[in-house]
């Protein structure tokens, strides 16, 4: 976490990924050694703006480059969440409690053939498989969640102009109230 930035508050900035395809499915990515799914995302450099680091990050996850992507919008603020007592490290310094995110909503313009898992350091993902607009609150772990549905909520008429596809049966009632406007 050396060059990583990390607030007064003790969150970690951090660019997350939404990646659409032309059926209106989005990109789960599958983490190594795990059944884990998540989008891509990762954390931004001091000094890095949120749309460099999403392009990093969207470079060394998948392997895609800007001319793989079209972008249809972010996030108007950071969405924030908190890492449950068992994640947090405390002998770093300085402390990371969380992570603020900006989110990003793309359009893959080009071939699935360009995905790769091969280009940072340490690969993330292994796998990726193309899922309906609202499984990924679903499938990421417990405590993104929320994230996860406030920027797909945010984000939604990016990718469906018309209308935000319905929110499932398994939909906690308490977002309803939260979301709908």
């Amino acid at each position: 976490m050396g060059n990583d930035w990390i607030d007064a508050e003790g969150f970690r900035a951090n660019v997350g990924i939404i990646l659409a395809n032309s059926e209106g499915k989005l990109m789960l990515a599958g983490r190594v050694g795990s059944n884990g799914w998540q989008f891509p995302q990762g954390g931004m450099l001091v000094d890095e703006d949120p749309e460099q680091a999403m392009y990093r990050e969207l470079r060394e996850e998948v392997g895609l480059d800007r001319d793989d992507v079209e972008i249809l919008g972010t996030t108007t603020d950071w969405l924030r969440y908190r890492l449950p007592d068992k994640y947090v490290r405390r002998n770093s310094q300085p402390l990371c409690i969380g992570q603020k995110q900006r989110w990003f909503m793309l359009l893959l313009v080009s071939s699935t053939d360009r995905l790769r898992f091969d280009l940072g350091d340490i690969p993330e993902f292994d796998r990726v498989r193309w899922v309906e607009y609202w499984r990924p609150v679903s499938e990421v772990i417990y405590f993104k969640r929320h994230v996860y549905a406030r920027a797909l909520h945010e984000l939604g008429t990016t990718a469906y102009p018309q209308e935000l596809p319905p929110q499932p049966r398994w939909w906690p009632n308490r977002w309803r109230l939260s979301f709908d406007d």
